[in-house]
């Protein structure tokens, strides 16, 4: 869930820690202090009074620093914030009731508990199951862990392990190439964890603002924007369901592989059960992909083509791989995830992500348990869409947890498209080609036919500029406007050609101008306001009275804005295509079923933000 919708769900005591945390750290002279001063300026306010949209915004700012203070609770070697963390972060667990994450934690403490045993065990036995090299790289790590553990009792202090301690460990670690969870298991027997009340877990949490707690609800909410900054301390590159992906691109010997590598028992474990292992290891993606996906001996020439393969017909992405070195290249795949993340578009609509839902619940009988199980909900979660989304899973993220045959099942019960990518034929046909355009309306009026070839629509560039126009259209009618063609038709001319018009009634009309662009900043505002206003005379001279005239584009330049608030003759406002998505996003979830006009009348760019909240009201 977005750390925006969260601030909204929770009361300004519940938010209070988070707040106090963002506000030390701006009192700190962060290194983008003075754009933090100017939202603050701007929305005339202290941070604790602000909306929630310039706390998100001063946020942003402070995210290397609210970093550094978390990582700076791990001192603490007894806060057990690496299991805490672990939980929190992994797919499925942005949103807990207070007695699920009370489970998860015991039940997590039982896990280590029970492996702990099991290594000093191994470790300290003659005919051990870990291989020699391996059990070398554990010894020297736990015997260096001991030692900055220990070495303050010679000088009568309390044991504890000092931040320059701590970073020549994590730099140890990443040298012997230690997985986060052989890592917690060795720091785990040298300092067993002791089970905490869940009270105090979620105070500990909240406490360095890395959750909300909403007692009314009595849940636990940590935002997406939060859980990336985890993920990074934990040193984990990409999200679970991305690291899935990967791995079941790998046949079963190159998993088996990659088990042996970090001692994981594949013994009476089947395919699916060694990639949920790996993934829960912890191992760091970037070595895998660079060392440990690949036999011993293997050249790096050899290595970079399988890191090709596996861009090119694993993932099955179509643009080139880039980089010179294995290093880049493997950058460039983890900013793929990253950017894959960021992006807020479900890939097909959200009605298409419902009826997929429905439909594979319907046929398969282990649908449910199998997506329970694997993002570790409780069994009264509900799986549709606006849940799933709110987690930030996908329609993919599904898919690829499905096991093959379940996949060939639902394709043979639902008479799908068999040949090639079956995931991918599977999200096809639950496209819906309307809902499909207006989540890429955006990219549309940008012009951006990478981006939206990416996301399945195949489209000529000079196709665009109408499209365009066809989606703002389907928009307003949404909005519940009556978009009158007979009348646009009745007024048009071979020289003034007006894109949409509505018809308010009484002859009172709103004429819409649709603009795309493919730089950024629609900047010509002279020819647009002369072609406006040669429609809003046109309109007048036919008896139809103007209310307001809009003009619709991707972006706006703050000079394409200012010239625009100078001109009062044809009373124009200015509106972006995400700003005109999101409002419509806000109505459909408002209680209106006819979008109040008026709200349109205020502003020279309108701001979407105050249309939300006063719809919302």
């Amino acid at each position: 869930m977005k750390l925006e919708k969260i601030l909204d769900n929770v009361n300004s005591l519940e938010k209070n820690s988070f707040i106090k945390i963002v506000d030390t750290i701006k009192l700190g002279n962060p290194k983008n202090s003075k754009e933090i001063d100017k939202v603050l300026s701007d929305s005339s306010t202290e941070l604790k009074n602000a909306d929630s949209i310039n706390i998100v915004t001063v946020f942003e700012l402070i995210k290397t620093e609210f970093a550094e203070t978390v990582r700076a609770e791990f001192v603490n070697t007894r806060s057990q914030l690496d299991i805490l963390i672990d939980i929190i972060i992994k797919d499925g667990n942005c949103i807990l009731k207070q007695n699920w994450l009370a489970k998860l934690y015991e039940k997590e403490l039982e896990v280590i508990k029970k492996r702990t045993q099991q290594l000093k065990t191994q470790l300290e036995s003659e005919k051990s199951e870990i291989e020699e090299n391996r059990k070398r790289d554990y010894e020297i790590y736990k015997a260096c862990l001991q030692t900055a553990y220990t070495n303050d009792l010679n000088c009568n202090r309390d044991t504890k392990i000092t931040d320059d301690e701590l970073s020549i460990l994590i730099t140890l670690a990443k040298k012997l190439e230690l997985s986060q969870e052989e890592i917690k298991l060795i720091n785990y027997l040298i300092i067993p964890p002791t089970k905490m009340d869940v009270e105090n877990v979620i105070t500990s949490l909240k406490n360095i603002g890395v959750i909300f707690y909403s007692k009314k609800n009595n849940l636990v909410y940590v935002a997406d924007e939060i859980v990336k900054i985890l993920r990074k301390i934990r040193e984990k590159e990409v999200a679970d369901k991305y690291y899935r992906r990967v791995l079941k691109t790998f046949k079963e010997p190159q998993i088996n592989l990659i088990c042996r590598k970090h001692n994981i028992d594949i013994k009476e474990i089947d395919y699916e059960a060694k990639v949920k292992r790996i993934i829960k290891e912890g191992i760091s993606f970037s070595s895998l992909l660079k060392n440990t996906m690949h036999k011993d001996g293997t050249n790096l020439t050899d290595k970079k083509k399988a890191i090709n393969d596996l861009w090119e017909n694993g993932l099955k992405i179509e643009t080139p791989l880039r980089g010179l070195t294995i290093e880049e290249k493997v950058e460039n795949i983890i900013a793929y995830f990253d950017e894959l993340e960021r992006d807020e578009k479900v890939g097909i609509s959200v009605e298409g992500y419902e009826k997929l839902l429905f439909d594979l619940n319907d046929v398969l009988t282990t649908f449910k348990p199998t997506i329970l199980s694997e993002f570790v909900m409780p069994e009264e979660s509900i799986l549709n869409s606006t849940n799933l989304l709110d987690f930030n899973i996908k329609p993919r993220d599904i898919l690829d947890i499905l096991p093959i045959e379940d996949l060939k099942l639902f394709i043979a019960e639902k008479k799908l498209k068999s040949r090639g990518d079956i995931v991918q034929n599977i999200l096809d046909a639950y496209k819906d080609a309307e809902n499909l355009m207006i989540e890429n309306y955006e990219n549309i009026g940008f012009r951006n036919l990478a981006a939206l070839k990416e996301n399945g629509i195949i489209i000529k560039e000079s196709e665009l500029g109408l499209k365009f126009e066809e989606i703002t259209k389907s928009i307003f009618e949404k909005l519940g406007f009556d978009v009158d063609e007979k009348l646009k038709k009745k007024l048009n001319t071979t020289k003034d050609k007006i894109d949409l018009i509505i018809n308010l009634g009484n002859n009172e009309v709103i004429i819409i101008e649709c603009k795309t662009v493919k730089e950024s900043g629609y900047n010509k505002f002279s020819s647009v306001s002369r072609q406006i206003k040669s429609y809003v005379e046109l309109a007048k001279k036919n008896g139809y009275t103007v209310v307001k005239s809009l003009l619709v584009a991707p972006d706006f330049s703050d000079d394409f804005i200012n010239d625009c608030d100078l001109e009062f003759e044809i009373n124009l406002s200015l509106i972006t295509a995400s700003s005109l998505a999101n409002i419509l996003e806000g109505f459909r979830n408002s209680k209106h079923k006819q979008f109040p006009y008026q709200l349109l009348l205020k502003d020279v760019l309108i701001k979407e933000e105050r249309i939300l909240k006063a719809i919302n009201k």
